[in-house]
């Protein structure tokens, strides 16, 4: 019985957690609005920041739900363009971090810099949700892999989002 209780407070507390948003509130969580080309990261229950972010060209590109951040990559290699990372032409800065939209493995759909600043706060990807270098760079040691992210078309406050969601108590 004793390991049975183990294994499910084990699996309970997982950061991979598989059912929906995580259920500890205070993890890491991170919120991107496509209505307002903005991404906020909540920690420690409450909105830490929010920054502008590119999404796709059209609604239909960056995909809508709950996902998890499944690979993390610094100065990121662009396997389209054959392009190795830290070139100044690689379009994904920085730093890479893919989450599982669509059934994916987290090298299709991510959080990543721009070699294009001026894009920011447009509707210009292929899918991805793309920020300044400088704040995808700050943002990657606090991200871990397993946080979720909530990418939606809402009216609603990122504050609202996160509870409702189970990041903020």
């Amino acid at each position: 019985m004793k390991i049975v209780s183990k294994i499910l407070i084990a699996f309970f507390m997982s950061p991979l957690w598989p059912l929906g948003p995580n259920p500890v509130p205070g993890d890491p969580f991170v919120i991107v609005n496509k209505s307002r080309n903005e991404m906020a990261f909540v920690n420690e229950n409450r909105v830490q920041t929010v920054v502008s972010v590119g999404t796709g060209k059209t609604q239909a590109l960056t995909p809508e739900g709950i996902f998890t951040i499944i690979v993390k990559a610094k100065d990121p290699y662009f396997r389209r363009g054959n392009i190795p990372g830290g070139d100044r032409e690689n379009p994904l800065g920085a730093r890479w971090m893919g989450f599982d939209a669509k059934g994916t493995d987290g090298r299709t759909y991510g959080i990543h810099g721009t070699n294009q600043p001026a894009s920011i706060g447009k509707y210009v990807t292929q899918g991805c949700i793309r920020a300044q270098n400088e704040v995808v760079t700050s943002l990657f040691p606090l991200i871990p892999l397993g946080t979720k992210v909530l990418v939606i078309s809402s009216e609603k406050s990122y504050k609202t989002l996160a509870e409702e969601n189970g990041a903020i108590k």
